[in-house]
């Protein structure tokens, strides 16, 4: 597995993946690809986007890592790291996340942070999971929401 920053030309096939996470049930937020652009590849708030690629250069996944900014989405503290991770339905449990988030550790690091988010719907047992097994913890909930935290002195939230 490859791990590289995305760039422009990687749009359409982040967007076909996603695409994919949304006819699996995964998924219910835009997946088209000026989506992409706008916020995850061109993100003025971006800080970096991963993506992990096979041998033959197909996308298994890519997770991205924004600042908090004021009136952001997720009502997140400004400051903070926000989190993405969206891995294809073809390449799940097979460790691209646990790559990538190794990947987006060290890039929070580098900028700074203290703290990451992943803004996570509350059904997506298994995306809590998966946060969980990367060190984040439950810090609030919303109706349709569970928000996990990862500290990098790993302090909790």
């Amino acid at each position: 597995m490859k791990i590289r920053i995305a760039e422009a030309e990687d749009a359409l096939p982040m967007s076909e993946m996603l695409k994919q996470l949304v006819a699996a049930g995964k998924r219910t937020a835009r997946a088209d690809v000026e989506f992409v652009r706008e916020h995850y590849i061109d993100n003025p708030a971006g800080i970096r986007c991963s993506l992990a690629e096979d041998d033959n250069g197909n996308l298994l996944g890519f997770q991205s890592l924004i600042r908090a900014t004021d009136d952001n989405l997720y009502d997140t503290p400004v400051g903070w790291g926000i989190v993405g991770t969206h891995v294809s339905p073809d390449a799940a449990r097979t460790g691209v996340g646990r790559e990538l988030f190794e990947t987006t550790r060290q890039a929070a690091i580098e900028a700074g942070l203290e703290k990451i988010e992943a803004f996570i719907g509350i059904a997506n047992d298994i995306a809590q999971a998966y946060y969980e097994r990367m060190g984040f913890r439950t810090y609030r909930t919303t109706e349709t929401t569970v928000c996990k935290c990862w500290s990098l002195d790993g302090s909790g939230p």
